[in-house]
């Protein structure tokens, strides 16, 4: 899993496509991610004590990781990540175009 929460992702195909935004959860058993303002739907809601009005709700919804591309914080292109292991034996994730690290994927190893 090379997409974490908090980094910024281009969705690249649906009707949100070329929308860059920011992660906001990972689902890694389903294969999907929730990216702040895509995938918008409304939820229909009848009146209760929190929302006297009732009404519909626009929310987000999980869409797939297939669907969406990591964007380089160094070089802002949407690019391929690569994991190598560094020296002290942690797991990093790296720009496929830039070749520049993204950040720990694991710890380091003891």
């Amino acid at each position: 899993m090379h997409i974490k929460v908090d980094d910024t992702v281009e969705i690249i195909s649906g009707a949100d496509r070329s929308l860059r935004a920011k992660v906001l959860k990972v689902y890694p058993r389903r294969g999907k991610v929730l990216v702040e303002g895509a995938a918008k739907v409304y939820k229909h809601v009848r009146p209760n004590q929190k929302n006297p009005q009732g009404g519909r709700l626009s929310r987000e919804m999980p869409i797939d990781m297939s669907n969406v591309m990591y964007v380089c914080q160094d070089c802002r292109a949407k690019t391929r990540t690569g994991s190598r292991v560094a020296e002290d034996g942690r797991k990093i994730r790296y720009c496929k175009t830039c070749g520049a690290d993204q950040g720990a994927l694991s710890p380091a190893r003891k």
